[in-house]
């Protein structure tokens, strides 16, 4: 009786630890998540200035304005301890959102 009662003790830990650990994933992944899509923007920043798609003055709109948004990400993850608040992310995604369209336009106009 006392090792059934042990052992649901035990079972129940685990699994407050595993649920308070999974709860603490997605600000991690919402912080490598921002950076992921920072990357893949200079991937195509990079592609359109190979493909000859952007001009110099082109790839400098972009790519500046790619940078600010990367600062602001840098600067957030420093002054909250390694993660993003949910207003940080939703203002970092909605900026890559409008650099993405940025990106997508000067590449083919």
């Amino acid at each position: 009786m006392f090792h059934k009662a042990l052992f649901g003790k035990v079972l129940l830990a685990a699994l407050t630890t595993s649920v308070l650990a999974m709860s603490a994933l997605p600000l991690a992944a919402q912080a490598g998540e921002v950076y992921n899509r920072v990357e893949n923007q200079q991937d195509r920043i990079n592609a359109g200035v190979r493909d000859g798609q952007l001009t110099f003055g082109q790839y400098v709109w972009d790519e500046s304005h790619l940078q600010a948004i990367n600062a602001q990400r840098r600067y957030d993850l420093r002054h909250d301890d390694g993660h993003l608040t949910a207003g940080q992310y939703n203002q970092l995604n909605r900026e890559l959102n409008r650099n993405s369209d940025r990106i997508y336009w000067t590449r083919h106009t």
